[in-house]
């Protein structure tokens, strides 16, 4: 049996009868094969790998690595038969009509369907050339291309029609989230290839390090009752919504009449970043509020709507609070995310476990003592500052 990771042994390789590869063990029931070229060219690689299913041998043609020279061809050789060959000995192969980036792209999205994570993927996969990429072949350099592409892309600040758009630079924090859908789509489908080789493809969407920074900006409830009064009428209800709970703005927007239960002041939010439905109960100020909304509403109905009857969405919130804000004097940097750090903060401080916070607000306990974890050590000095003698 040949060492094919011997360059000097593979080249002195002739053809054998019927084609057959010249064959390397590389563990009990996975082999990497090399077939030598008759024309002069490169040749070709395999993978063979036994299937205790079917109690027979499957193979795989892997290509003749064309890009690559020297001992990385074996090593890449290698990598890809053992990436195969634990794909089949797991018991599942990639579906037949899953062949590219794409595929694998569209299968995750069916699976985990999410409007944000369909929209990263139809701007910066889908339009791309990496969407054609098959994924025998996906590279890490494939990946590197794609990241460079994508942090350089501006990102869009207005989509108002009427308007000039206006464009700014991809912040990395950005950059980060628009990396997870397509990292989360090859996970599925690919095993990470063997590190700082070429076939590490999941190496090229390492997010950055310290992109992402805490919110720092708060307004006290004073200022979120001057927002919620210079507000215009139709967004009114919507915003003193997002100043009584921890919710995303999407998330609230997404609510149906159906979802509050007066009975049991219980309101269920299905539709978030996280995918999984939760409920909570609220306090009897909060459900008189709901109720009010709610009142002779069709259960499909939204519960909070423009005044055109559409759901609010991140396009349509950000005129009107804009303006509110511009009106009450306020920080010209405040949104409707900054309404929902601002309550994730009150909460902290009125000392409300950091668990229940991340129930609450459908988010990790992780990410809540990452933003928020210095308010409990805040609070806790000063706490034990109450008790010194």
């Amino acid at each position: 049996m040949p060492d094919l990771s011997r360059i000097t042994e593979r080249d002195k390789l002739k053809a054998r009868i019927g084609d057959e590869p010249h064959w390397q063990r590389l563990r009990q029931g996975c082999y990497v094969g090399f077939r030598p070229s008759k024309k002069g060219k490169r040749g070709t690689w395999f993978a063979r790998v036994y299937n205790a299913d079917t109690k027979r041998n499957s193979r795989k043609a892997l290509g003749d690595y064309g890009k690559l020279e020297g001992h990385d061809v074996f090593k890449q050789a290698k990598a890809d038969a053992e990436l195969w060959a634990d794909t089949v000995e797991s018991g599942g192969e990639r579906a037949s009509d899953m062949v590219t980036v794409k595929d694998a792209c569209e299968a995750y999205a069916k699976e985990k369907p999410c409007p944000i994570q369909d929209g990263i993927l139809r701007r910066h996969v889908y339009s791309d050339p990496i969407a054609k990429v098959k994924l025998d072949k996906l590279r890490r350099h494939h990946l590197r291309s794609w990241r460079k592409r994508l942090e350089q892309a501006p990102a869009l600040v207005t989509r108002n029609k009427k308007g000039a758009k206006l464009w700014k630079e991809r912040a990395k924090s950005t950059v980060n989230r628009d990396m997870v859908p397509l990292r989360a789509a090859l996970g599925q489908v690919l095993k990470p290839g063997a590190p700082n080789t070429d076939a590490a493809w999941q190496e090229a969407l390492r997010p950055f390090k310290g992109a992402d920074k805490r919110r720092e900006l708060y307004l006290d409830k004073e200022e979120r009752k001057r927002l919620i009064d210079a507000v215009r009428d139709d967004a009114r209800p919507f915003v003193q919504g997002l100043c009584m709970l921890p919710l995303r703005p999407g998330a609230l927007a997404e609510l149906k009449a159906r979802d509050f239960d007066k009975r049991t002041r219980t309101l269920t939010i299905g539709k978030d970043k996280n995918g999984n439905p939760r409920q909570i109960t609220v306090p009897p100020v909060i459900a008189d509020f709901f109720a009010a909304q709610v009142k002779d509403k069709l259960p499909a109905t939204p519960i909070f709507a423009r005044a055109s009857g559409d759901v609010w969405n991140k396009d349509a919130w950000k005129y009107p609070i804009k303006e509110a804000v511009n009106g009450a004097g306020l920080p010209g940097a405040v949104s409707a995310y900054t309404l929902r750090h601002c309550v994730l903060t009150d909460l902290i401080r009125a000392g409300l476990p950091i668990l229940t916070v991340a129930q609450l607000s459908g988010t990790s306990v992780a990410m809540i003592e990452k933003h928020y974890g210095h308010l409990v050590r805040d609070d806790a000095e000063e706490a034990l500052a109450s008790i010194a003698i």
